[in-house]
């Protein structure tokens, strides 16, 4: 590098990582490097190689991404500057790479191939770790379990995993829901990629605001979204549309939860309690706790857009160089975990952390949310799809998804509330919460999303977390809950896991609707296939407080 492009480079890595300053090595890149695939197909790779001796040699760092290899989403140059080599591929049919993208579906085979080749180069250095966030993430876990099982002298050393997940059919399919805003709003980002390479890799977002997509969220059918948004139908956008059985071999295809717990490399995982990959990451935490292999985890006050940012680098560096370079490292606890409401960090054993107690709280008619049975009755409202209930916050790939007021959504007449008396003591919840609505509908289909708030003395109502499920449509069909006699079946709705205090003078907000959209497309109603349905049906829903199968929420309570 010459003087001005090295203080060009460090300078970018300060903006791009807050307080983290830039490692002790400079480095050189090599572009456009041709990796073989099997089919024979070649993929585009940088390499960049730390100058000067790197004593005891650090593993090469494999990354692949869809979204282009000199985007700060990589990493790689502050990577290179603290003695990683580093490999940054394009996935197949994105910046140059050769074939067609199809997401998710070639990342296994094509990630095998590439780190097959990665070890007979003279460049690497005797281990391989892999890198990345999100689709970067998915791309590892493509790779590390098979590899194990199969090809065990070829896989992965150590896997550094932030704000992901192994099976993006679950969170595109959400309980049955079709996760419409991340769903079309990505898929127009990379069509947007696609059109406008250069443009967008300068920038490294896609321009804002678009009002194309915007009006796309609102067209019926819904697979007439991606034309309004992209002037073109977008061909895995389809695919999604037409696969709502996450059973379909579309989407099992291209599912590694399965080959988690056949990870036997060690694993740093990072995300944040407003990620849209939260409830799966921590259940792949889950399962290699469950196998013997428990991860390093941390989890902080995130969303997707902000996922850990300088706090998730600055700890994949120091996991990395505690376990190849025996430098000893600063953590004192193998789990971190941001306490949302009290605004803490907590060093713990384990997540969730032990000394956790499910609790009952039920809904009562009155309006109330209580341990306390309550004496019957029953809440009614009106879902209109036409008027679909709005999303307000919520984890998405919206910037604007951290917690958010709730008061004057829930006087809407579509949003049923439910709130505790104030608390004499402050109530820490730690894990996953279930809601559990006794529900009864007008309609064929209907959605049920809950959410708890954080209810202010001063009248705020603030997001903790929520969740959704759909019942009586094509892909929820195997697993609907039967109806009682009286037509109400008990709905479980699992929330975004959460760590939370509730203070002293307080109360725990619940709210019960039928909708957030954009985030999750509105519910036609009509129970006919997602991406064509075009007619809609007013739907009057019902909520059961019978005394002896009450309406609640189960809440983790840690007693800390």
């Amino acid at each position: 590098m010459t003087g001005i492009r090295r203080s060009l480079s460090r300078w970018l890595q300060t903006r791009q990582l807050q307080g983290v300053a830039p490692g002790p090595y400079d480095f050189t890149v090599r572009r456009d490097l041709r990796v073989p695939m099997d089919d024979g197909v070649e993929l585009i790779a940088d390499l960049y190689t730390p100058s000067g001796e790197v004593t005891p040699p650090l593993p090469t760092v494999v990354i692949r991404s869809p979204y282009g290899r000199h985007r700060s989403l990589t990493q790689a140059p502050a990577l290179a500057r603290e003695g990683f080599p580093v490999v940054v591929q394009s996935c197949r049919g994105t910046w140059g790479s050769g074939g067609t993208f199809i997401p998710q579906l070639d990342e296994q085979r094509d990630g095998m191939a590439t780190h097959r080749w990665v070890r007979r180069q003279p460049w690497f250095t005797g281990s391989v770790a892999t890198y990345g966030p999100s689709y970067l993430g998915y791309a590892q876990w493509a790779v590390a379990g098979r590899m194990q099982r199969e090809d065990p002298d070829h896989a992965p050393d150590a896997l550094c995993l932030i704000n992901t997940m192994p099976d993006f059919g679950a969170i595109t399919w959400d309980n049955g829901a079709f996760s419409l805003r991340n769903a079309l709003g990505w898929s127009r980002s990379m069509d947007l990629m696609d059109r406008r390479r250069g443009l967008v890799s300068l920038l490294g977002v896609v321009p804002l605001p678009d009002r194309k997509l915007d009006r796309a969220f609102d067209v019926l059918p819904l697979g007439a979204g991606d034309t309004a948004a992209a002037g073109r139908p977008i061909s895995w956008y389809q695919d999604w549309l037409s696969h709502e059985r996450l059973t379909d071999e579309y989407w099992t295809q291209q599912s590694h939860t399965a080959s988690v717990p056949d990870v036997t490399a060690p694993i740093y995982m990072s995300t944040g309690w407003y990620d849209i990959f939260l409830p799966w990451q921590l259940r792949n935490y889950a399962q290699l706790v469950a196998a013997g292999r428990p991860p390093r985890l941390t989890v902080g006050p995130w969303n997707h857009i902000t996922g850990g940012g300088s706090p998730s680098f600055v700890e994949s560096v120091a996991f990395l160089k505690e376990h190849f370079a025996g430098v000893p490292g600063s953590r004192v606890a193998p789990v971190r975990a941001f306490l949302t409401g009290a605004r803490q960090w907590h060093d713990l054993p384990a997540w969730p952390p032990p000394g956790t107690a499910v609790g009952s709280w039920h809904l009562h008619a009155s309006g109330l949310l209580d341990p306390a049975a309550p004496d019957g009755g029953v809440t009614r409202y009106t879902y209109d799809p036409d008027r679909p209930t709005p999303a307000v916050g919520g984890p998405s790939l919206d910037p604007d998804s951290m917690p958010v007021d709730n008061a004057a959504h829930e006087r809407r007449a579509d949003v049923t509330v439910f709130r505790s008396v104030p608390l004499e003591d402050g109530v820490v919840i730690a894990g996953e919460p279930v809601a559990r609505i006794r529900f009864r509908s007008s309609a064929p289909s209907a959605d049920v999303f809950v959410r708890i708030c954080d209810v202010h003395p001063d009248g705020r109502s603030m997001t903790v977390c929520d969740g959704i499920r759909r019942i009586g449509s094509i892909g929820t069909a195997p697993t609907d809950p039967p109806p009682d006699g009286d037509g109400f079946a008990e709905v479980d709705v699992p929330l975004w896991p959460t760590f939370h205090r509730f203070a002293a003078g307080h109360r725990i907000g619940i709210q019960v609707s039928s909708g957030a959209h954009p985030r999750y497309a509105r519910n036609p109603g009509t129970g006919e296939p997602a991406g064509t349905a075009t007619a809609t049906v007013r739907a009057e829903q019902e909520i059961s407080h019978d005394t002896a199968r009450a309406s609640r929420i189960d809440l983790p309570v840690w007693a800390s």
